[in-house]
């Protein structure tokens, strides 16, 4: 694909995430609402918002020619998967449990994987109106107080965009970790890092919030000794890896990959 075609797609994943975003803040800010949490097969909550914002989005990039692997979607099987060279992998509401408790680290995230590299992705957090995006051809930016109520046009979303990484002075190494998913793993790779002589300050956040603080220079690292699925990484990674930064493995040298017929990623480090 050229530039001039993921900026085209680029435009589309932003304006859907922008709109699933709006709708996801039109459930959160009713006072009336509580949300209609369920339960999935494996006990993590589903929302009306989850589901609301994964049908906004669906709708948007039915004009690509890609399929869409969405954590709130059907089930496909990896027979028919397996197939798809180039695919979008969404996950229309990643923090539902941030989104419960209401604390605002929740986001939209929409990626572009082609052979099972991430190579466009968008972010957008709504409550904090703060949109990421890039592609491994054109960088990856970030835009502050973007407005999902009135459709921002391409040339104002690259007007008002900021390239990443931002310039973000700080002493020894700054480390995210998962606000709600601290394993005793994670503890012990911030222990070694203190022993290696440097200050570590460490900063807890929800959600693919975590990727975009390396991927915008807040952070140096982030270390995930805890599950996820692919729709949690891919957007994310795909800003990462347009910010000069890299997902790998916990061997700090293969990165992750997409569309694998287990959707379930290995633990992994991100690193600028």
């Amino acid at each position: 694909m050229e530039d001039s075609v993921y900026s085209k797609y680029i435009y589309i994943a932003i304006r859907a995430a922008l709109d699933a975003g709006k709708a996801i803040m039109d459930i959160y800010n009713d006072p009336a609402s509580d949300f209609e949490i369920e339960r999935k097969s494996d006990d993590s909550p589903l929302t009306k918002a989850d589901k609301k914002a994964h049908e906004i989005i669906a709708m948007a990039l039915s004009v690509t020619p890609f399929p869409l692997l969405s954590e709130e979607g059907k089930a496909i099987p990896y027979e028919e998967r397996k197939n798809w060279n180039t695919l979008w992998i969404v996950d229309p509401l990643d923090g539902t449990k941030e989104f419960i408790k209401r604390n605002g680290e929740f986001t939209v995230n929409i990626a572009l994987v082609k052979e099972g590299v991430p190579v466009l992705g968008v972010i957008y957090v709504p409550v904090r109106k703060e949109l990421y995006y890039g592609t491994e051809e054109t960088g990856a930016f970030k835009i502050n107080q973007i407005d999902s109520t009135n459709q921002p046009s391409l040339n104002e979303v690259l007007t008002n965009a900021l390239r990443l990484p931002l310039a973000s002075a700080h002493q020894g190494i700054v480390v995210v970790a998962s606000r709600s998913h601290q394993s005793e793993e994670t503890i012990e790779f911030i222990d070694g890092l203190r022993k290696q002589g440097q200050p570590v300050t460490l900063i807890s956040s929800g959600s693919s919030l975590k990727i975009c603080l390396v991927a915008e220079g807040t952070a140096d690292v982030y270390p995930r000794f805890a599950p996820t699925m692919e729709w949690d990484t891919a957007a994310g990674h795909a800003i990462a890896r347009a910010a000069g930064c890299e997902i790998y493995h916990i061997d700090e040298k293969t990165p992750l990959h997409y569309n694998k017929e287990n959707l379930l990623n290995p633990w992994f480090i991100v690193k600028s």
